[in-house]
């Protein structure tokens, strides 16, 4: 009977229980199988920069809305990722998740975000 390493398929010589034939080979098929069970970073931002625009989505049903900073958080916004920017004329920066803006606000020491959508005058 005659066992093969479980990367490259070849037969391996020497003992019966051995999985791999060398050390490339068990760290390869390790690597291989770790990579398609957890995210890749691609995989993590892609998933934050969704879930992030389906909250403002939610609460940005007129096409300009203020919501207070701790509803965003607690939803699983996270501010670290936008996809784009806008300036506006005054100077204020706009934080886009695709096509769903922010813009942090101070409303009576209470940290609020006026949220917008993009419009066609923004490109």
């Amino acid at each position: 009977m005659s066992v093969v390493c479980l990367h490259c398929q070849e037969e391996i010589i020497g003992r019966i229980d051995k999985k791999f034939c060398t050390p490339y080979c068990k760290s390869a098929y390790h690597y291989q199988k770790n990579s398609e069970n957890e995210d890749s970073l691609f995989k993590k931002i892609d998933k934050q920069l969704k879930k992030n625009r389906k909250i403002l989505k939610s609460y940005n049903k007129a096409g300009q809305a203020k919501v207070r900073k701790e509803k965003l958080i607690q939803a699983g916004f996270d501010l670290g990722f936008f996809t784009h920017y806008w300036k506006n004329k005054k100077g204020q920066v706009y934080l886009f998740c695709y096509e769903y803006g922010f813009l942090e606000l101070s409303d009576q020491h209470k940290k609020k975000y006026l949220l917008i959508t993009w419009q066609s005058y923004m490109s």
